[in-house]
């Protein structure tokens, strides 16, 4: 397979993302009344959504959930206790420009800053990537520190959104990993095989392939929220992941008003594991500024996670977690 397929799809379909809160609207035929809110929500937290994802939304329904994801709103402003602006110390683990060492064995790299797509709910919506290293030179003082440190056995690629990078920039950082012999996998954390499903092409498979062939292990980990976000493109994208023999796990967020019913994660589930994606975790909510409205108690997330365990195989029901500054782990919610 050659390593010069053109990869421009993608990069077209991104730059037909909708970022104009007026033209969204429009294009959902959506009262222009919300407009005011939602271009000063827009100002804290630009909005971004690219077609496909626009396409499975229902035109005329303020309550769509795909929709509720991505329009910015009025709630985005209130200041409320217990949130704040890092819910989750990243920066506190920073332990150079671009690496994250918050757990064990494990180095996270925030690869990119860009996303295909701006969740309102996003635990990094205030995250500084402004300060993180653009060129490849910057990166060097990256691959010394995991060089280094011979304790790492994983390398973990996250953004932002780390499949935003260029074929041929993703290609350097695989190959860096790959050479390192005391890491022996790498994950990608990437809500683009659901948002922009175009990015999953043979020039991308064909870089994770090589990653393998050099003997590191490759996961990705995708994040889809909702049934409706699972239609036919992503579904071819996830087969061509799943026929390279690239494992995949989902990970989702319990959000308000959009996927906290048990049938609606019951559906969920049953579509990723019918795809061979394994429902690896549900993500109580990152108490970040600006997303109160999308809380969910966590009782209520118990609830639904035994009611799961009701209707599904085992392997089939996410972990229910919260992630807590300084803790070394994920902190479960059930037994």
């Amino acid at each position: 397979m050659s390593s010069t397929l053109p990869e421009t799809t993608w990069q077209q379909s991104l730059a037909q993302s909708i970022r104009d809160p007026r033209e969204l609207l429009a294009r959902l035929d959506l009262p222009e009344a919300l407009l005011p809110a939602a271009e000063k929500s827009a100002l804290l937290f630009p909005l971004m959504v690219p077609p496909s994802f626009l396409a499975r939304m229902e035109p005329g329904n303020l309550q769509d959930p795909l929709l509720r994801q991505v329009l910015p709103h009025l709630n985005e402003q209130e200041q409320v206790p217990g949130f704040r602006l890092d819910a989750v110390g990243d920066l506190q683990v920073r332990s150079t420009p671009g690496l994250l060492q918050k757990y064990q064995g494990r180095a996270l790299l925030i690869a990119s800053g860009a996303c295909a797509i701006h969740c309102r709910y996003c635990f990094r919506r205030h995250y500084p990537y402004g300060e993180e290293p653009r060129t490849l030179a910057e990166w060097e003082s990256v691959w010394q520190a995991l060089e280094q440190d011979k304790s790492l056995h994983e390398v973990i690629l996250s953004g932002g959104d780390p499949l935003m990078l260029t074929d041929a920039r993703l290609r350097v950082f695989c190959e860096r990993i790959a050479a390192l012999p005391h890491v022996k996998r790498l994950r990608i954390h990437s809500r683009l095989p659901v948002v922009l499903p175009d990015r999953i092409h043979p020039g991308l498979i064909e870089i994770l392939e090589q990653v393998k062939s050099a003997g590191t292990t490759v996961w990705m980990v995708i994040h889809a929220n909702h049934p409706r976000e699972i239609s036919g493109d992503v579904e071819q994208a996830i087969q061509q992941l799943m026929q390279s023999g690239i494992p995949a796990l989902n990970q989702a967020v319990l959000l308000k008003g959009i996927n906290d019913d048990v049938d609606t994660l019951e559906a969920l589930c049953e579509k990723l594991i019918n795809l061979g994606v394994m429902p690896y975790y549900l993500h109580q909510l990152d108490r970040v500024s600006g997303v109160a409205h999308f809380e969910v108690p966590e009782e209520q997330g118990r609830t639904l996670i035994r009611e799961l365990r009701t209707r599904l195989p085992g392997y089939a029901v996410p972990q229910y977690v919260r992630e807590i500054s300084g803790e070394p782990h994920k902190t479960p919610l059930t037994d």
